[in-house]
């Protein structure tokens, strides 16, 4: 099970790493679109758009390292009140768990299947940049992935009762 964990991590991390990249080549892409239009009276005409594929990819990306982190934002409201050592506790968060490898799940699936059929056909976006709309599609299947797979880590470190139930694992919104 530890070395599920530390796969999950390790993947998560690589996911995060991947979304860095893409946020420091959209902030070059934007400068360079600043430059062109500033001192060249001219423009890439693709900005726009891949910097919304690009928003979709690191947002999907980071997903994994922000879950393992402690970076989602849940609402403690109830969860927070409950002991943490606590069977209540535990089956509470392995309901919530449940439900998000079940969405995650669905969206995964989803994703992919549209990802798969945009490759087969051959679609591409109705702009200048042509750009084949299985690619933007595989950055949220990759990360909807790494999400399920950190989940399923959580999940068995839940039930291991390895889990540290009292320890923030995710933002605490009951005090705001």
């Amino acid at each position: 099970m530890e070395q599920i964990q530390r796969i999950a991590k390790a993947i998560s991390e690589l996911g995060m790493l991947v979304s860095i990249i893409v946020i420091v080549a959209m902030t070059a892409l934007i400068l360079t679109e600043v430059v062109l239009r500033t001192f060249f009276a001219s423009s890439t005409y693709i900005m726009d758009e891949l910097i919304g594929y690009g928003v979709a990819a690191a947002s999907f990306m980071a997903l994994g390292n922000s879950l393992a982190s402690g970076g989602l934002i849940r609402m403690n409201l109830v969860i927070g009140r409950l002991d943490p050592e606590g069977v209540v506790r535990r089956w509470v968060e392995i309901t919530c768990i449940a439900f998000g490898l079940f969405a995650g799940g669905m969206a995964l699936f989803y994703f992919a299947r549209n990802m798969v059929r945009n490759y087969t056909r051959g679609y591409v976006s109705e702009t200048i940049a042509q750009v084949p709309l299985w690619i933007p599609e595989l950055f949220m299947v990759l990360g909807l992935g790494i999400f399920v797979l950190q989940l399923l880590a959580y999940l068995l470190e839940v039930f291991s009762r390895k889990a540290n139930l009292s320890a923030a694992r995710a933002v605490d919104l009951s005090s705001e």
